[in-house]
């Protein structure tokens, strides 16, 4: 059985660098009939911090913003897309691509009728997010000090993805201060919790990657916490940054975790 993955990368990339990154997690997956669909962003940008020292532009994004109108506009991009070149079985998404894939599987799970099929059968959100804006359209309450904490986690991004920081340190840039300093000792589970107030799920199976290191750890577990627990939903943390990691223990477990959500979502045996 033929299998359809949409690939949504993240800001200041495209979707051939993004087609690069997850190169060790798809060799992992060949036995599967899969094709990946690695769609750019539709709108130009600058690199993402780091990206340029390793892969030649062109640079994209699909939100210009952090407003409500443009994460709609995305999303009716998006939605057109589908419209023309979908059905797809799945998403597999990475940073900015998770806020738009995320979003449009929220807002599509708000409207839908008993007789509606989901946008997707099964999710992949590797340091993820969602962007508030649609929590809030959905209904969700998202407080002050949480909107703080999201500003902040991008702004501490930033810093410890810049590109000079990269060629000095490397890995070692992630040193997971960002996070213990945003998250003030919360443990994953209360991190979750505050966002289990909203009326409406992502029902399909997903997996959320997140690292430890990543100053948008807690963005991650927003995220899962928006999705359906139980059993369908898993989570693993890779213990570093704002990446997709390419050691051969973390691309075989994440491997492991797109065959699992592939066969939950009913996708393939």
């Amino acid at each position: 059985m033929a299998i359809k993955i949409l690939c949504l990368h993240g800001q200041g990339t495209s979707g051939a660098i993004f087609k690069s990154q997850t190169s060790s997690i798809r060799s992992r997956l060949t036995d599967l009939n899969i094709t990946y669909d690695f769609l750019d962003g539709p709108f130009p940008c600058a690199p993402a911090p780091g990206v340029d020292l390793f892969y030649p532009p062109p640079y994209q994004r699909y939100l210009e913003d952090s407003t409500l109108s443009s994460a709609e506009k995305a999303l009716t991009w998006l939605h057109n897309y589908l419209a023309q070149n979908g059905p797809y079985d799945a998403i597999l998404t990475f940073s900015q691509g998770c806020a738009v894939g995320a979003a449009a599987l929220l807002v599509h799970q708000q409207s839908l009728q008993p007789q509606q099929p989901p946008l997707f059968k099964a999710a992949i959100f590797i340091c993820g997010g969602i962007p508030i804006p649609i929590l809030e359209k959905v209904g969700y309450h998202v407080s002050p000090a949480i909107k703080a904490r999201d500003l902040r986690s991008r702004e501490m991004l930033a810093q410890q993805a810049d590109s000079r920081v990269l060629l000095e340190r490397g890995a070692a840039r992630w040193t997971g201060a960002a996070g213990d300093v945003l998250l003030g000792g919360l443990s994953t589970e209360e991190i979750r919790g505050e966002m289990m107030d909203g009326p409406v799920r992502i029902g399909i199976p997903t997996v959320h990657v997140y690292g430890a290191k990543d100053p948008r750890f807690g963005a991650g577990v927003w995220l899962s916490g928006v999705c359906e627990g139980g059993s369908k939903r898993r989570v693993f943390d890779h213990g570093g940054g704002h990446e997709i990691p390419r050691t051969e223990e973390v691309s075989a477990t994440v491997a492991g975790l797109v065959r699992w959500v592939l066969k939950e979502g009913g996708v393939c045996s």
